[in-house]
């Protein structure tokens, strides 16, 4: 699929304020030691992403035009002012910190500022705003921050004939690029992988997902989360048989996997796990998930005799 096509299935786009952050919640989450972190996550409301990938919903609740210069610091204030002080802050804005359409660079100085005491900050990106003066800008972001910068790439896969199906408009190669900057810059990187994303093969999901686990790892990843993918943009629904959902079976083996490969925090996406519940023992299976996130660690898998929780993939 092509930008049009993805177009042409979309509904229609839901009401967003530039002054507003689109939502904004409190959590913990595991660091490198195994010490919970208190984190705020502020999901900015700007220009939508120019990167119309396949899969992707995130555009639902994003602008058409790039938001005044100043809307952005405005949005991360009020929003960190309602949630409970955070070490660390994610500003995910469906789409990449460092285009200059997204979030404007005129917002980075106040931004920093209103971040002074948080220990670190973590921002998504696309590899094409991490090269060139996209990439100075990154640089001149980190610098900014009292704390340690961390951006959040998606791979989604390191399946190179699948990924360029996608319509992300990048290769394996240009991930690698972004990822060594990234290192050779000494800001962190968490990966994003898709668990069974359109075109890939059902009954490899879990190998392929395992894969890009490794593939992250290998490009110095500290932390990586994998994300049923989802239907319900439109775009999905079009593919018929090139999409199949996953299942919760496939999610959990594709955690165990990471967990007991060990060098980065591995993290199961549950936003609305409750579409993956398979048999009755499936919210018990949900609560181990959480568990396997705050832990870093595989307890002992819920016994299941239902018919969906005999399905149970395994790693590679």
């Amino acid at each position: 699929m092509d930008d049009a096509v993805v177009l042409s299935h979309r509904p229609a786009k839901q009401p967003v304020d530039p002054w507003r952050a689109h939502a904004a919640l409190w959590e913990e989450e595991p660091d490198p030691s195994g010490a919970l972190v208190s984190t705020a996550v502020v999901f900015l409301a700007n220009r939508e992403c120019p990167f119309r990938c396949v899969m992707c919903d995130l555009w639902t609740h994003t602008l058409d035009a790039r938001v005044p210069d100043g809307a952005i610091a405005a949005q991360v204030r009020a929003a960190l002012s309602r949630l409970p002080k955070a070490r660390q802050v994610k500003l995910y804005n469906a789409g990449s910190y460092f285009d200059p359409e997204a979030v404007p660079e005129a917002d980075d100085a106040a931004v920093a500022g209103t971040l002074d005491t948080a220990e670190r900050v973590i921002v998504e990106s696309h590899p094409a705003f991490l090269a060139g003066a996209h990439g100075e800008r990154c640089l001149r972001f980190r610098d900014r921050l009292t704390g340690r910068l961390e951006v959040a790439i998606g791979l989604e896969t390191a399946d190179p004939d699948v990924l360029a199906r996608l319509n992300k408009r990048m290769t394996l190669d240009t991930f690698r690029r972004a990822a060594g900057f990234l290192r050779h810059h000494d800001i962190d990187l968490r990966v994003f992988v898709l668990l069974s994303p359109p075109y890939a093969r059902a009954d490899r999901m879990v190998e392929d997902a395992c894969r890009s686990i490794d593939l992250a790892a290998e490009c110095g990843a500290t932390a990586c989360s994998v994300i049923p993918t989802r239907g319900g943009n439109g775009a999905m629904e079009a593919l018929g048989d090139a999409f199949v959902p996953p299942g919760l079976p496939a999610l959990e083996a594709a955690l165990e996997y990471g967990l007991a490969r060990g060098s980065l925090r591995v993290f199961a996406d549950l936003w609305d796990v409750e579409r993956l519940f398979d048999c009755a023992c499936a919210p018990a299976r949900a609560d181990r998930l959480r568990r396997m996130n705050r832990e870093q660690r595989a307890p002992v898998p819920v016994v299941c005799h239902c018919a969906g929780g005999l399905l149970r993939p395994t790693a590679p």
